[in-house]
């Protein structure tokens, strides 16, 4: 079971209809690997500005990224409401991703979500097979609910 803490600052907004789909991408993701858990995880969307703030000041990266993960990592309670990490996501930049890509912003968001996701349970991807393994369950995931290129 997952719940959600949403902020959106107000100058950044998505379609109404794609909060939804991410969360269900981000509960499928995690429901996957702990089927039984209560996890609350907090998604805020925003703008350059201020992913360029965070990362500058977590990661020593003095730049706006996609998509920032805060994962908790201690939660081994699977009866007991715990934070399950932080995700943050920049509007603007998945926007111009979604153009690069050549695909939607929906399926941009999803898939920032189902990445940053992928990281709050652990998943990284700093050698080639981990970026295999995490890409393969981006794709699957993403499949399995119907978000494809």
């Amino acid at each position: 079971m997952i719940r959600f803490l949403v902020e959106q600052e107000e100058n950044h907004p998505i379609p109404k209809t794609y909060l939804p789909l991410m969360k269900k991408v981000i509960r499928t993701c995690v429901e996957r690997e702990y089927p039984e858990h209560r996890f609350q995880v907090d998604l805020t969307i925003c703008g350059d500005e201020t992913i360029h703030g965070l990362n500058k000041e977590y990661r020593g990266v003095d730049r706006p990224t996609d998509v920032l993960s805060f994962p908790m990592l201690e939660f081994d309670f699977p009866d007991v409401w715990v934070s399950l990490g932080s995700i943050v996501i920049s509007e603007e930049t998945a926007r111009r991703q979604a153009v690069e890509y050549g695909h939607s912003l929906k399926r941009e968001l999803c898939f920032l979500a189902a990445h940053s996701a992928l990281h709050l349970l652990g998943y990284d991807h700093e050698t080639d097979e981990e970026r295999e393994e995490m890409e393969a369950l981006q794709r699957e995931i993403l499949h399995s609910l119907g978000i494809d290129r």
